[in-house]
């Protein structure tokens, strides 16, 4: 295990929004601390990515950024839940700098990314983000690519590794491996573990659904400041990234993926294979970093849990410095060079 300690420091105090006791109570039991100090990450240096593009892909009309040399080696980078491409704000001019082409997607019901048919399911379910990857990877002529992910991108970013490694190059994985399946979805877990996907049975409900659509932006703060109590994001931070919620499909879309995971939601018959190679939890054999910051505050496995599920070239670094679930945005740094490392495995 590599031990990373983080330098970028903050300066500004850490702003909050939990204050019902139900939710306190919840923060308490998940260890969130609101005394917490500030952990080393700064607001972003960037204010945004110059210019977004559009183009089809399968399902999808994607919208993304893409920085760095046309002629690059390609690096595809994927956000999560809730969060958007400014996860990468930081992360990809680094990576441009040292000739990578690099490519950042809008997920399916985010941002400038739209369905091509009105009547296609919002699905959210796993191995059709993945199919995403692979049909933008199409429509741009990219053979293979360096695929790197946190939260619902590192996910995702597994599952192509694991179906399509002829299309990965290498992998960056914050939280390690994350291929699950129905199945698994309905072993139940300890109360305290339980606990810590609340949200999961809330969307599960209509009031879930209902609750998400009319306090979308108050619910991705609390989970920003719930995944990671020691990043001090200032509003203009987190208001960039939630304006990729106010996309028409995005509770659809959220609200499918996570009662997929539940069983309460069937996926789509195309991705039935697909969901049943998944269920086996295949072994993935490109060159892989996994990383996870010291101060995560979202579900994540212990490494030791997954280390025998990469059977190539594989290291594990654990960020140090009161680096949450978002780590790419926190430690930009450490995680372009984990891509720039596992590129030269």
């Amino acid at each position: 295990m590599t031990r990373t300690a983080t330098t970028e420091k903050i300066d500004h105090r850490r702003r909050s929004v939990i204050g019902a006791a139900a939710i306190t109570f919840a923060a308490v039991e998940l260890g969130i601390s609101a005394s917490a100090k500030a952990a080393s990450s700064s607001a972003s240096s960037r204010s945004s990515f110059d210019t977004l593009k559009q183009i089809d892909a399968g399902a999808l009309n994607v919208g993304y950024a893409e920085v760095g040399p046309s002629d690059g080696a390609p690096v595809i980078l994927l956000h999560g839940w809730p969060y958007d491409i400014h996860t990468y704000v930081d992360v990809a001019p680094i990576l441009a700098s040292k000739g990578y082409r690099v490519i950042v997607p809008h997920l399916r019901g985010y941002g400038a990314t739209r369905f091509l048919s009105d009547e296609a399911l919002r699905n959210g379910q796993p191995s059709a983000l993945a199919a995403d990857v692979i049909a933008l990877m199409d429509a741009l002529g990219l053979k293979s690519a360096t695929i790197a992910g946190c939260d619902w991108g590192a996910r995702t970013a597994n599952i192509v590794a694991a179906l399509w490694p002829e299309r990965c190059t290498a992998m960056v994985s914050v939280s390690g491996y994350l291929i699950g399946s129905q199945k698994l979805g309905a072993v139940p877990l300890p109360p305290k573990a339980e606990l810590q996907w609340w949200y999961q049975y809330y969307f599960a409900t209509d009031r879930g659904r209902d609750g998400y659509a009319k306090y979308t932006r108050d619910f991705a703060r609390l989970i920003w400041q719930i995944a990671s109590p020691q990043w001090a994001f200032d509003d203009a931070t987190f208001e960039r990234s939630a304006a990729s919620f106010d996309n028409p499909d995005h509770v659809a879309v959220v609200i499918n993926n996570y009662r997929w995971r539940l069983g309460l939601a069937e996926g789509e018959p195309q991705y039935d294979d697909l969901e049943k190679r998944l269920a086996e939890f295949p072994v993935i054999s490109v060159p892989t970093i996994t990383l996870e910051g010291d101060a995560n505050g979202a579900p994540h496995p212990d490494p030791s849990a997954y280390a025998k599920k990469f059977s190539g070239k594989y290291e594990y670094r654990l960020i140090e410095g009161g680096i949450g679930h978002n780590l790419p945005q926190e430690a930009p740094q450490a995680f372009a060079k984990a891509v720039i490392d596992v590129d030269g495995f």
